[in-house]
């Protein structure tokens, strides 16, 4: 049995845990991060990339319509590259209530946020897909935000301070004596390796499975387990974010990422954080609320569609739901239940991640006795590529190509375009859809972290854009032959991605998506004798 020894043991590897990651590395506390799956396996990786300017919660909460402003303009300022401000705007239709848009004026001015009535005239001529139903509309800083990205940013930040971070480890076990924790057991979900971590502190950031975490140490926490759906269209439909002027509701908000849109979300309650399946009947609900706001969205593929179960907290059991708060809440256990080395941070937004961490953070190292401040809202995440390096990937990646390389790579892009100076071959686009050279997927594959295709894949956005991996994964997979952690199990491996991508086809599994698949089955199943499997 492998044994390692750490200040503090950081359970969850979602937006969060990586950022308490690097606050504590940053403020020279000894980390190290554990994760189930690869980052960014849960929550974090199933929302509609929202990045919230609080004007959804600016009439019914204020204070976290404050919280969302303040963390927004944070993180357009650090991490610059994972942002793209698009601008938002909240659209309301007949049906709508006059006077909320009346109270969310109020409420917006006095929470600080930034709104602007816009003629509605322009804005149809502008965007023909909205509602020419539309009666009010108003302008806030809303923005989109590149979950992945986020995440690995953060890990990458913090191993620079000297934060430890391992993923495929589940934790198996928490160790306490004399009432304090000591310690932690992970089991290695590839290959059963079990390691034992001497710790002072574990700090609980598992989202929707902080109660299960809790249980390990013989304590409760009530979580809510709200699963939200979410829809990808294979357009840009509008660039700005797109919310429905009225109380927050399901399928009321359009957001643009890249070359597609996705509209969210829904809101219902399930037993299991694994509960992430779509069902034919939300697509079918969030389609009809959808098409208020744009009627024709008909005339765009869904490529698929996901979904992801909200961590909501409750100190004592009571509705469920949208009427749930948003806000998150820190558990000092040692205060609540008399365990002494244990802190769990529930709730809140992937918006607030950063906030989240920091009053984790300062509560972990008071009880450490370290006194350095938070220094995570003013220091930059990565360092911006220069230009003559982006120059340089302009000549070999193309105009189209290389400024997403960059955005997608930051502080690694240099090394990325050298590897495609040198050699020609690994200049070409493995995936046309969202700009992906063999030269990133190359970098990545090598990158110690990635152990399985879905994990190249969150990490470039191969497999995500229009054809959702029809092309690119049989191409990334035949240049992958030389690397070892790659060589055994070909099948396996196409097996897994192939799967993960059809869980999101099969509710939306009509039309042209229809026909999309069908020359998807023709290929792997009839080129390369591969064989159909359940919807599981």
């Amino acid at each position: 049995m492998a044994t390692e020894k750490v200040q503090v043991v950081v359970v969850g590897g979602g937006a969060t845990g990586t950022g308490i990651l690097r606050d504590l590395a940053m403020r020279g506390i000894s980390a190290l991060l554990v994760e189930q799956g690869d980052l960014a396996h849960g929550t974090s990786s199933r929302f509609h990339g929202l990045l919230h300017s609080g004007g959804r919660y600016a009439v019914k909460d204020q204070e976290a319509a404050k919280e969302c402003l303040e963390e927004n303009m944070i993180l357009r300022r650090i991490a610059s590259d994972c942002v793209e401000p698009t601008g938002g705007l909240f659209a309301a239709l007949p049906e709508d209530d006059p006077a909320y848009a009346e109270k969310w004026v109020k409420a917006c001015a006095e929470s600080g946020i930034k709104t602007e009535e816009l003629n509605i005239k322009e804005l149809l001529k502008k965007y023909p897909v909205l509602s020419p139903r539309i009666t009010k509309a108003y302008s806030t800083p809303d923005a989109a935000v590149d979950g992945f990205r986020l995440l690995w940013s953060n890990v990458n930040s913090a191993r620079r301070y000297g934060a430890k971070m391992v993923t495929y480890h589940k934790l198996s076990a928490v160790y306490r004596a004399n009432g304090a924790i000591t310690g932690v057991e992970l089991t290695n979900t590839l290959n059963g390796e079990i390691t034992s971590v001497e710790c002072q502190m574990v700090i609980n950031a598992a989202g929707a499975w902080a109660g299960e975490v809790a249980a390990m140490a013989g304590l409760e926490i009530h979580m809510i387990k709200d699963k939200g759906t979410l829809l990808a269209f294979n357009h840009r439909l509008t660039n700005q974010v797109v919310n429905r002027l009225r109380p927050p509701g399901d399928a009321d908000i359009f957001v643009p990422h890249g070359t597609i849109t996705l509209l969210g979300t829904t809101s219902i309650a399930v037993e299991d954080p694994n509960s992430t399946k779509p069902s034919e009947i939300e697509v079918e609900n969030m389609l009809n609320i959808g098409r208020e706001t744009m009627p024709n969205i008909d005339n765009y593929r869904i490529i698929r569609a996901f979904a992801g179960v909200r961590p909501l907290y409750q100190a004592n059991k009571g509705a469920g739901g949208r009427a749930v708060t948003r806000n998150f809440a820190l558990i000092d256990h040692e205060q609540k239940d008399g365990l002494k080395g244990l802190v769990s941070i529930v709730g809140g937004k992937f918006t607030t991640y950063r906030l989240m961490a920091e009053k984790t953070v300062d509560l972990a190292a008071k009880k450490l006795g370290n006194n350095t401040p938070c220094r995570t809202a003013e220091e930059p995440l990565t360092q911006p590529v220069t230009s003559e390096m982006l120059e340089r990937g302009k000549k070999v990646f193309g105009v189209p190509g290389y400024k997403k390389a960059a955005e997608r790579l930051g502080d690694a892009y240099g090394k990325v375009v050298e590897k495609a100076e040198q050699d020609p071959s690994m200049r070409r686009m493995f995936c046309e859809c969202e700009l992906v050279s063999a030269s990133e997927i190359d970098y990545v594959a090598k990158d110690g972290d990635s152990k399985t295709l879905s994990d190249i894949r969150r990490k470039t956005r191969m497999g995500m854009g229009t054809c959702q991996g029809i092309f690119c994964s049989y191409r990334t997979l035949g240049a992958l032959g030389n690397n070892p952690q790659f060589t055994v199990g070909h099948r396996e491996f196409i097996t897994e991605f192939l799967q993960n991508r059809w869980r999101g086809i099969r509710p939306v599994l009509w039309g042209q998506q229809l026909r999309e698949t069908q020359l998807s089955t023709g290929i792997f199943c009839s080129l390369f004798g591969m064989e159909r499997m359940n919807d599981e």
